[in-house]
Parts: C-alpha cells; sequence; structure tokens
C-alpha cells in the first residue's frame, strides 16, 4: 500500500481541488491547470536527482580544484547528506530505500566494469572510490530509482494488462547482462528492445495528478521513453559538468549520442522490475475508471 501524500504534497493536491472546482469542467484554463499540477509533482518526484545535478554542477563551478578535500569526495559527502534528508523529511520510507539502495549496487557494479573496459572515465583524485569509479556515482543511479518509487506513489499508478512480473525479470536480468555481455559477444540490445515492446505493448499506465477524479492514462511504452529522454538530458548535464566524459567527449564536449536512448530505455526496463519489489503493479479499480469510459480487465 503506498504511504500517504507529505505535507507538501496535500498542499498540491489541494490547490488543485480548488482551482478545478472554481472552473469549467471542459475549459483551456482547466487543462492548463492540470498541466501544472502533473509538472510540479513530475518535478518534484525528481528532486533526488535534481539536487544530484546541482551539486555536480555546483562541484565544477566554484569548487577548489586545489581543495583539501578531493571534488569527488566532496561530492560523495553531498550525495550521502541529500539522502539522509530525504529520509529525515520522510519523503522516502525505509522500505523505499532498500530498494534504492538495490539500485545503488546495481549500478555501482556496472559502473566499475564500464569503466575498466573503457566506456567511460571520471577525473582522478579522492579516496572514496572503488576501482576507480567515485562512490558518488552509484547515487546517480540512486536517483533514478528514488524518482521512480516516488512518481509511483505520487500518481498512485495503476496498470491495465501488466505482463507478468516473472516475464518482465527474465527480460531485466538479460538486459542486465547484456550491459557487460556486448564487449565480447554480439550485442543483443535490439533483441531485447523488441521483447520490451512486445511485453508492454498492450499495456497502459492510469494515473491521477490530484486527490479529485478524472483519472488519465497513457501507454507505458511512451512514459519509459520519456523518462528516457530526460535522463539522457540529465546525462548531457552531467557531462558537461565534467562528472563523466564518453571516450568521444575527450577531445572537447559534445552532446551525448541519441543512441544512448535506447541503452536508458532499456535501462528502465531494470528499474521498474526493480520498483515492482515494492509497489506491486495493480489493476484499475473499475469505481476508478473515468466517467464514459467501460471497465476493461487486463
Amino acid at each position: 500500500m503506498a504511504r500517504a501524500l507529505t505535507s507538501l504534497e496535500q498542499r498540491i493536491d489541494a490547490w488543485a481541488r480548488r482551482r478545478l472546482d472554481a472552473l469549467e469542467p471542459d475549459g483551456r484554463r482547466r487543462l492548463l491547470v492540470e498541466l501544472a499540477v502533473f509538472v510540479a509533482k513530475q518535478a518534484w518526484a525528481c528532486v533526488f536527482g535534481a539536487a544530484m545535478l546541482v551539486a555536480i554542477v555546483a562541484a565544477r563551478l566554484w569548487y577548489p580544484d586545489d581543495a583539501p578535500v578531493a571534488r569527488t569526495d566532496a561530492l560523495v559527502v553531498a550525495a550521502v547528506a541529500i539522502q539522509a534528508a530525504m529520509l529525515l523529511a520522510r519523503l522516502e520510507s525505509g522500505r523505499e530505500l532498500r530498494v534504492i539502495v538495490l539500485f545503488h549496487v546495481v549500478g555501482t557494479v556496472m559502473e566499475v566494469f564500464k569503466t575498466g573496459v573503457g566506456s567511460w572515465a571520471y577525473e582522478d583524485g579522492g579516496v572514496l572510490r572503488i576501482a576507480g569509479v567515485p562512490l558518488y556515482t552509484g547515487f546517480m543511479y540512486a536517483a533514478v530509482g528514488s524518482y521512480m518509487v516516488r512518481v509511483f506513489r505520487l500518481f498512485e499508478l495503476r496498470f491495465r494488462r501488466y505482463p507478468p512480473v516473472w516475464a518482465t525479470a527474465v527480460v531485466a536480468a538479460g538486459i542486465y547482462a547484456n550491459f557487460f555481455a556486448h564487449h565480447f559477444l554480439p550485442d543483443a540490445r535490439w533483441i531485447l528492445l523488441a521483447l520490451v515492446v512486445v511485453l508492454y505493448a498492450r499495456c497502459t499506465m492510469h494515473f491521477r495528478n490530484h486527490a479529485a477524479r478524472p483519472w488519465r492514462r497513457m501507454p507505458v511504452l511512451a512514459a519509459f521513453a520519456g523518462v528516457a529522454f530526460f535522463i539522457w538530458i540529465a546525462e548531457n548535464i552531467g557531462t558537461a559538468a565534467g562528472a563523466w566524459i564518453y571516450p568521444d567527449q575527450a577531445d572537447g564536449w559534445q552532446p551525448v549520442s541519441l543512441a544512448k536512448l535506447v541503452s536508458w530505455l532499456l535501462l528502465m526496463m531494470i528499474s521498474v522490475v526493480l520498483v515492482t519489489l515494492v509497489y506491486r503493479p495493480r489493476e484499475p479499480d473499475d469505481a476508478l475508471t473515468p466517467a464514459g469510459a467501460a471497465p476493461r480487465r487486463g
């Protein structure tokens, strides 16, 4: 069962309810209010990742190169402080934290391997690192986990025709293995992407922006693609700030290849499977079906 909204989240809901009650049912201003609430809640769900990006950019712009504490170590301290603040403010529960820590471990293992084979590189210096990988990098994956668990709660996500969880877990395991294996074996990402499309092609996500009706819905694959795009934007900000670089950026920064969107979309599959450890996919209640829509079973 999802936790109750925080006081700030309740205020956003209350504001939306007051504004919508005062507007025409089908007016343009009503749609703008709906959009404003959606954007506000999405931004609020991203607070961990946004704070990490701010810390990374600030460290690059203002942190002294000759400081007694290396920049990468300072970022580890900042990341731990952000995580502690999320818990103290009760923006994440202990149960959600366990999944976020799992994101951290899964990401760090991949980081150690990928930097070892030269897929990307981090600046030298600091002691808080494993095999040359600064420990703050795991928090970047944890930020994705934080977003995923929070968006489930903020939007009360429900799913129609969600694929069998065991099948999604098998494909996610294959995706994770391919991130390593494609350096030695033929790359299976396009086969795995096709499997993701087959699994989720008929699945729709139902959500609501606020405590009042109506419920909205969208294809899950569209949601995956949207989140992958914004992670790609964040990746461009991170590489521009010098947090890490790809080989083709060694002679000067350039935008991250759009081909990385496929990698991030596949990562979304792993993320979703991990989050289902906390929030099991639930069918929409028939009572919550939008007015005028016939109840359907997946």
